[in-house]
């Protein structure tokens, strides 16, 4: 039977989200068992955030760049090895011009903030997604940012910019195309892990955990391939409120789960 992904059990802010209250959660999720090898998750809620507060939604973009700093923290502190956030989908060009260059200028402030401490601290930044719609501007901030981190191997942050899951899945299908009309590749030696490592995801593993903020029941189009057997978790959080004892409460609800993959165990 599929199981219906758990709702968080959030009731507002924790009591503190630095100090001993945020410790215990950590203590408990490094006791809990496995820890989640790859997270990711789908970050809503920045428009709402700001319209709440009577702000331009550009407001809530730049607040939910903080809880990407959190975000990234809580699974340094756990020891999650790969943490992928869609930050711009595909969809997300048909927005406002004045939205989008907003966006894109949060990207090159992301990448002039926080470059060195990303590489100090061990995270290797990938972006993936289609480049093509990027500006001039927006693609020397990713290859900045790949370029200064990409010997670093405590964490793998991969940032989603311009994606789209099926727009990905229909790329790869062309690459091995290409590959077989070559004469490279024969069709019968394309199994699940050649097509995987087409993707744009290629070198990360699937998602163990999906989470998705601001309660809505959907996956936008986000890693259709690679959630296939994902542990997924939906809390009403807004993302620019969202914090590491969110974080570690989402571990700790995958945790609880029984991960079979289709098997019957008894």
């Amino acid at each position: 039977m599929p199981r219906w992904p758990l709702q968080s059990r959030h009731m507002g802010p924790m009591l503190t989200e630095t100090g001993a209250g945020l410790e215990k959660l950590l203590e408990q999720v490094q006791a809990g068992g496995e820890v989640p090898r790859h997270i990711a998750i789908i970050m809503d809620g920045n428009g709402r955030w700001a319209r709440e507060r009577g702000l331009p939604r550009f407001m809530g973009h730049r607040e939910g760049m903080k809880a990407v700093r959190r975000a990234v923290t809580g699974c340094l502190e756990m020891g999650v090895e790969h943490l992928t956030l869609y930050a711009f989908s595909k969809e997300n060009w048909s927005r406002p011009p004045e939205e989008i260059a907003a966006l894109m200028r949060l990207l090159s402030e992301y990448v002039e903030r926080d470059r060195e401490e990303l590489a100090e601290k061990g995270v290797r930044v990938r972006v993936i997604g289609d480049r093509e719609q990027l500006s001039a501007a927006a693609l020397q901030s990713v290859a900045s940012i790949e370029g200064a981190t990409e010997r670093k191997d405590t964490l793998v942050l991969n940032l989603a910019i311009s994606y789209g899951s099926r727009d990905e899945i229909l790329a790869a299908t062309r690459t091995l195309a290409n590959r077989c009309v070559a004469g490279d590749l024969a069709p019968g030696d394309i199994d699940e892990t050649r097509f995987a490592s087409a993707l744009y995801t290629a070198g990360s593993p699937d998602p163990d955990l999906l989470i998705r903020t601001s309660g809505e029941m959907r996956v936008s189009n986000f890693l259709l391939w690679q959630i296939a057997y994902s542990e997924i978790h939906v809390t009403p959080v807004l993302w620019p409120d969202f914090g590491e004892s969110d974080l570690y409460e989402a571990a700790l609800e995958y945790q609880r789960r029984e991960r079979r993959f289709g098997r019957v165990t008894r």
